[in-house]
């Protein structure tokens, strides 16, 4: 693992009055947190002439006044906070549940090949997805492709309970 980024040391998922997930929601946002603390880039540009705290950061996302929050905190308290609207997300995120209850049930019943292609659909979304929050990120954040497609997991979870 020497040349992971290691930019974010923590990620908090603020669910409270959301309704709780089911097994496999459960098990994406385990597998997504895990795999974002493995290896991420999240790097916050600077802005007129103000410097910006060095990473690493803590992140905690929700969904607040029906927003996506990013609370940015380091060692010395909070670093940045941004909010994005949830509307350039909507269609990923409903896709993306589509592809993930199919792919579910193919596991179950499905031979190899046809799971196959619903897991390559689902990438190809999920891809979309990671895509959509790098451009509502801009300005604001730079972030890799896997730490996107990570991110849009955790936005996934927040999304289909809220």
């Amino acid at each position: 693992m020497s040349d992971a980024t290691m930019d974010l040391r923590s990620v908090t998922i603020d669910d409270s009055g959301l309704p709780p997930p089911t097994p496999e929601i459960e098990q994406e946002r385990k597998v997504a947190i895990f795999d974002l603390l493995e290896d991420n880039s999240f790097r916050l540009p600077g802005r007129a002439g103000r410097d910006v705290p060095a990473p690493p950061y803590d992140l905690e996302l929700c969904i607040r006044d029906r927003r996506l929050v990013f609370d940015l905190s380091g060692d010395d308290g909070q670093v940045a906070e941004f909010h994005l609207s949830l509307g350039p997300f909507r269609q990923a995120v409903k896709d993306y549940y589509q592809i993930c209850d199919s792919y579910f049930d193919a596991v179950k019943k499905l031979p190899p090949s046809q799971i196959e292609a619903i897991d390559m659909a689902r990438r190809g979304i999920h891809n979309e997805g990671a895509r959509i929050l790098q451009e509502r990120l801009a300005g604001k954040a730079e972030v890799d492709i896997d730490t996107a497609r990570r991110l849009f997991t955790l936005i996934c979870v927040l999304h289909w309970g809220g």
